[in-house]
């Protein structure tokens, strides 16, 4: 955010906020550098949270490439409000969502079925150490398949169907467990 000088004139503080912006304005004029250099900012980032709601990394690098096409294609679908990172993260987990509606399903070994712990989430990491206050220590607690849920819904901002067809399971079943979800974290906090 960018902050007045005592002589009225806004300072260069923006945490990279105004160069997104300036690299957005310059991808609507057909600067291809601009684009190159956006997709540096942010495609590693992009790709890990991707990665924390997809196994399949090759689902994730389409969908991350697919991100970086939409913008190159639709720059002006950018009204220059927000975080350029927050409008990429929402083009993003839609193309994800769009690649695993393609993929069809196949069977699973059942010699593969043990998976090795790959430790937490990013985002558990999170909230468990506190950085989101009460709020986080309580999202912690609450079992996986309610904590994917309400993640996907109120923070990564998917409808029920697309949460349903991210987690793979049946909207109804989302539904449900955002009610137990929301009924937990209001018992929680009160």
């Amino acid at each position: 955010m960018a902050r007045r000088t005592p002589a009225g004139e806004d300072s260069a503080v923006d945490d990279g906020r105004g160069e997104d912006r300036a690299l957005m304005a310059r991808v609507v004029g057909g600067d291809r550098v601009a684009l190159e250099l956006l997709y540096r900012r942010h495609a590693g980032w992009l790709t890990a949270r991707l990665q924390s709601r997809c196994a399949d990394p090759d689902l994730t690098d389409i969908a991350v490439q697919d991100t970086f096409l939409a913008v190159w294609r639709s720059p002006s679908s950018y009204r220059n409000e927000g975080d350029v990172g927050a409008w990429l993260w929402s083009i993003g987990i839609r193309k994800l969502i769009d690649q695993m509606r393609k993929r069809r399903p196949t069977p699973i070994d059942p010699a593969i079925m043990a998976l090795p712990d790959v430790g937490p989430d990013a985002a558990d990491s999170l909230f468990a150490n506190g950085s989101y206050g009460e709020l986080g220590m309580n999202l912690v607690r609450l079992t996986p398949e309610l904590r994917a849920v309400l993640i996907a819904t109120a923070i990564d901002g998917l409808s029920t169907k697309e949460a349903a067809q991210l987690l793979g399971v049946p909207q109804g079943t989302v539904k449900t467990r955002l009610m137990r979800a929301r009924h937990a974290m209001q018992e929680a906090l009160s």
